[in-house]
């Protein structure tokens, strides 16, 4: 009969051998370090976990009756992502063109919705 070490990968077996020669402070001081290696590894999934989550846009649909202002908001919370100083001139000019020059809100929240596409395409090659 197998005993159940011998069933260990190597490396784990190698591992057990060299713990059983240490004496106990050293084998606290693995111990603890194998410990902050688990931890730091738990954190970077977590941040991995969070990157991902953050460069997928939230859905967030479209009303059937929306505002210019509450498509920018809706927009702004669906590309969380997104440099709103890189897309705040065009955005600014699309909103002038609707309370200035009468545009249709629909309209502006099409080019609206196009712009952040656009901005996001741009985010995601720069990953």
């Amino acid at each position: 009969m197998l005993s159940p070490v011998s069933s260990l990968p190597r490396e784990q077996r190698q591992l057990l051998r060299l713990y059983s020669r240490l004496d106990a402070s050293r084998r606290a001081t693995l111990h603890s370090f194998a410990e902050f290696l688990c931890q730091q590894q738990d954190d970077e999934k977590q941040q991995d976990a969070a990157v991902a989550e953050q460069q997928a846009p939230v859905d967030i649909p479209r009303p059937e009756e929306e505002s210019v202002v509450a498509a920018m908001r809706r927009l702004t919370k669906t590309f969380p992502m997104i440099d709103r100083d890189a897309l705040l001139d065009k955005a600014t000019s699309l909103m002038t063109s609707h309370m200035l020059q009468g545009q249709p809100a629909a309209q502006v929240i099409d080019e609206l919705e196009a712009l952040f596409e656009e901005h996001y395409h741009i985010y995601l090659k720069k990953q």
